[in-house]
């Protein structure tokens, strides 16, 4: 039996395949415009590959999951990202998700969830708004972190993405370096996610999932805010998919 766990981000669709108890594949791609034709593809590279549907369970977990008609059940994103993350590094950690639309902070025990938070009333502190801060810097989100590693000596004051482009826009016209405008960016959602992280009190590890695990920059400026090294692995962004499939175990 081949347990399937698929996260369906706002920007981004990540797919976990499990046999039995061993992780075989993981699929990443961009969510697009329309989550159902995401899914849609997803179920065809799965039935490619000789998992049909008499084969497998299937869980849904992200801002897409319903959009996954062929799921068995839907699961929300703080149950299926602790469990992912437990997996991949520790049982006992703060678990931190800064998604395209949302960050999620998740403190787990013995594997379990015991408390959590999200900022998601505004896209600042978010990737969303580092993706449209680097837009407006003509570079890729991972261009702009490798840009902020060089950079310094620029704030921005914004707690509203809308009035952070301004400042942005600004500092472009006023001729500031592109990496200090990129130093400014990440310093920026850094402070947020480390501002909600602090709600928690002192975490004794700190583990960051998502897509900006895979920008070293961000993780070690995270760490630095935090006062403790901030921990991550190669298969971090699929966090959420992998814990979905695990959770595919328990359906009957």
């Amino acid at each position: 039996m081949y347990y399937i766990g698929i996260d369906i981000g706002s920007t981004a669709a990540k797919v976990a395949v499990f046999e039995e108890d061993k992780l075989i594949d993981t699929l990443l791609m961009k969510t697009g415009w329309n989550s159902k034709e995401t899914a849609s593809e997803i179920e065809e590279i799965l039935n490619s590959k000789g998992i049909t549907k008499e084969k497998r369970k299937v869980v849904a977990t992200g801002y897409g999951r319903v959009s996954v008609p062929y799921s068995n059940k839907e699961i929300t994103e703080i149950t299926c990202h602790g469990k992912g993350a437990a997996y991949l590094m520790s049982d006992k950690a703060i678990v931190i998700d800064i998604g395209g639309q949302d960050t999620k902070v998740i403190s787990i025990e013995e594997g379990m969830i015991t408390n959590f938070l999200m900022n998601d009333k505004c896209s600042a502190g978010t990737g969303r708004f580092i993706e449209i801060m680097a837009n407006i810097l003509g570079l890729g989100i991972e261009e702009l972190c490798n840009f902020a590693e060089g950079g310094s000596g620029v704030t921005i004051s914004s707690m509203c993405t809308v009035f952070a482009e301004s400042e942005v826009i600004s500092l472009i016209g006023s001729g500031e370096k592109k990496e200090n405008i990129a130093f400014a960016v990440i310093d920026s959602v850094v402070n947020k996610v480390s501002s909600l992280c602090n709600k928690f009190g002192d975490g004794e590890q700190y583990y960051l999932t998502g897509g900006l695990s895979n920008c070293p920059y961000v993780v070690k400026s995270l760490g630095k805010k935090l006062g403790k090294d901030v921990k991550t692995h190669t298969l971090a962004h699929h966090a959420g998919a992998i814990g979905a499939a695990l959770l595919a175990k328990n359906i009957k």
